[in-house]
């Protein structure tokens, strides 16, 4: 069987892991790695629901993984915390 990898920031404590959050947090960071977009774009190069986008980015918001800038539609982008991948 082969066993999933996440991205390591994927991972939130204090927060129930599942294996849909991790998938769909893996594939938003994944993303925001390549290119800094608005949640649309996000959702469109993930293949997620866009809602989906949105609940993960404001889960990565609270932990400062991510951060959002200007006005809607907002543009999101890792911020130095994100970018480290923790082994």
């Amino acid at each position: 069987m082969v066993k999933e990898v996440y991205h390591p920031n994927a991972y939130l404590t204090d927060f129930r892991n599942v294996k849909l959050g991790l998938r769909a947090r893996t594939r938003v960071l994944d993303t925001l790695t390549k290119i800094s977009a608005n949640a649309k774009t996000i959702a469109k190069q993930a293949g997620l629901n866009y809602r989906v986008v949105i609940h993960h980015l404001k889960l990565l918001e609270t932990r400062d993984l991510v951060q959002r800038k200007g006005i809607r539609p907002s543009v999101w982008k890792l911020t130095g915390l994100g970018q480290k991948r923790l082994q």
